[in-house]
């Protein structure tokens, strides 16, 4: 078991991250930020039609970036939408990629004063990304962030499944690799 303390302000949940209620969810994006499918059709069909009308007023977001908004019907009061990469074999800075869009969602939580955030797991689903990769990026680059900010104070992953949530309670576990 890590004894790295930022694990005290992690923690790991198998569920619908729709219904959770935490200061912002982070939705699974995808660059037009205008829905898809899996975790983004489903916190667009949850938040009701005025996430998509303030959606549009971005005009998009880059791959690897973050973006916020209200939460309107969803529990939580905000969403930050951040952009995952299609995973392309690895060699493409897809890493980077993707640890940037969990290090750009913190700040934005940070940035707006939200003590508590939750994460889907970015880039698994239809973007194809390994999972046992992006879940030693996604909580490599939380507890990095976590070791130098006070807020948030509690991050959450939620995953869909309960594998999901097995592979990243034990990266939580592990300690997990450095990767900055």
């Amino acid at each position: 078991m890590s004894s790295d303390p930022t694990n005290d302000r992690i923690r790991v949940v198998q569920g619908d991250i729709t219904s959770l209620a935490v200061g912002a969810i982070v939705n699974a994006a995808n660059e037009t930020l205008l829905g898809g499918g899996g975790v983004d059709g489903a916190i667009h069909k949850a938040a009701g039609p005025k996430l998509m009308e303030e959606c549009r007023t971005l005009e998009g977001c880059p791959t690897g970036q973050a973006r916020i908004t209200g939460g309107y019907d969803l529990p939580a009061p905000h969403v930050i939408h951040a952009v995952g990469p299609r995973y392309q074999g690895g060699s493409s800075g897809e890493a980077a990629l993707l640890r940037s869009c969990y290090l750009e969602s913190l700040t934005l939580a940070n940035q707006h004063g939200i003590e508590t955030l939750a994460f889907p797991c970015i880039s698994t689903g239809i973007f194809g990304y390994p999972k046992d990769e992006a879940c030693a990026i996604a909580i490599d680059a939380v507890r990095i962030f976590l070791r130098a900010h006070e807020l948030p104070r509690e991050v959450t992953f939620c995953c869909f499944d309960e594998d999901e949530a097995k592979r990243y309670r034990a990266e939580l576990d592990s300690g997990g690799i450095e990767l900055a």
